[in-house]
């Protein structure tokens, strides 16, 4: 019995030991209610008062490095806020990616950034996140979700991506070049870039829009190239110039194509980057002589800096745009090692790098939290 009772008040003496000292619970990664966001002096009191933030990222699209940069970027910057981040992609199931968004409003989310929500369903969707008080984000989405009181639309500047890299395709072809077009109707960035690409059209007539194709599926880049390489066999070497591809699948579906098929003296203008893109067009006779870019990972970082914004019951504007940048083949050669996305600032001066609502506060609480 003597031994029993000693055991006991061992135990209780242990108990009251770990509670006055903390032993045993760790708290270095508590979020917003840790002891990290309590040294922040300007921190806004809506975040002190909600304590831990959960944020859900929801991408429509994936299966991509541009999906995978993205999601890296959202991430990473919610965790330097001492945010808890979980991310999905629905890999272009739709059924999959507003299930995603209802789970997100039944569960603990305070707020949730939307990538690509073009399916006319996500509007309803979205309202029920804003009527639950989550706060929402929205890239390369469509523009009715805009319309929901409190929601922020971004995109990276898809006006000026055509712009940059159809520039370049008359710079080094003249106004009279005979292209291909590979585009897809039906998305928002899309829409947008198709204006500027028909806008280029009217302003110099004399360029020939010989062929154009697109379909956006799981595989997009095969179907590319299988139509291009149907294309080139009606169109022999002189009569062809230039591909306009409004999407990197399609640029690495033509650049297969034309590799194949011995045509590289035809050249590939795109949309955006990533590291598969970027060591295709610094292979050996590659065709692909430019592209026009944002990168992926800060786009993700971008929309995560509004989410907090919101949640700190700061401003927001309804819209933002991220600004684009032109990479060619002929700046990627003067570089003295093979050029990826993490080296590309290298060459291309501020990439990868915005300080676009990057608070005191946010800074301070990055530090903080020791990122």
């Amino acid at each position: 019995m003597k031994s029993k009772k000693l055991s006991a008040m061992l135990v209780l003496m242990l108990a009251i030991v770990i509670a006055a000292t903390g032993c045993g619970v760790d708290k270095s990664n508590t979020g917003n209610g840790g002891s990290a966001a309590a040294e922040i002096e300007n921190l806004p009191a809506a975040l002190k008062e909600k304590g831990d933030i959960n944020i859900k990222v929801i991408r429509k699209i994936g299966g991509d490095d541009h999906t995978a940069q993205f999601l890296a970027g959202a991430k990473q910057e919610g965790e330097a806020l001492g945010f808890k981040v979980d991310t999905f992609s629905a890999n272009g199931d739709s059924v999959k990616f507003l299930d995603a968004i209802d789970q997100a409003a039944e569960g603990d989310v305070d707020a949730v950034v939307l990538s690509h929500a073009d399916v006319e369903a996500s509007v309803a969707a979205v309202q029920k996140l804003r009527d639950k008080g989550i706060e929402v984000v929205a890239f390369d989405s469509t523009p009715a979700i805009g319309e929901i009181e409190g929601v922020t639309l971004t995109s990276q500047k898809d006006e000026a991506l055509a712009q940059l890299a159809l520039d370049e395709l008359v710079k080094q072809h003249g106004n009279e070049a005979k292209i291909v077009y590979l585009w897809v109707d039906g998305f928002p960035p899309m829409v947008r870039r198709n204006a500027v690409y028909q806008d280029v059209l009217a302003k110099n007539p004399g360029i020939q829009e010989l062929a154009r194709f697109g379909v956006a599926s799981q595989n997009t880049s095969v179907e590319t190239q299988n139509a291009v390489a149907a294309m080139l066999a009606k169109y022999p070497k002189g009569e062809l110039d230039a591909i306009f591809a409004t999407w990197d699948a399609f640029a690495q579906g033509a650049q297969r194509a034309l590799v194949e098929a011995n045509r590289t003296e035809v050249k590939i203008y795109g949309i955006d980057v990533s590291n598969q893109d970027l060591q295709m067009m610094q292979e050996e006779n590659s065709p692909w002589a430019a592209t026009a870019a944002v990168d992926a990972k800060m786009v993700g970082s971008v929309n995560v800096r509004i989410a907090a914004k919101k949640l700190a019951g700061e401003e927001t504007p309804a819209t933002f745009d991220l600004d684009a940048a032109l990479i060619t083949q002929e700046a990627l050669g003067q570089a003295s090692e093979t050029v990826n996305v993490a080296t590309l600032a290298d060459i291309i001066p501020g990439w990868g790098t915005t300080d676009a609502f990057e608070e005191d506060w946010i800074k301070a609480l990055k530090e903080a939290n020791g990122k």
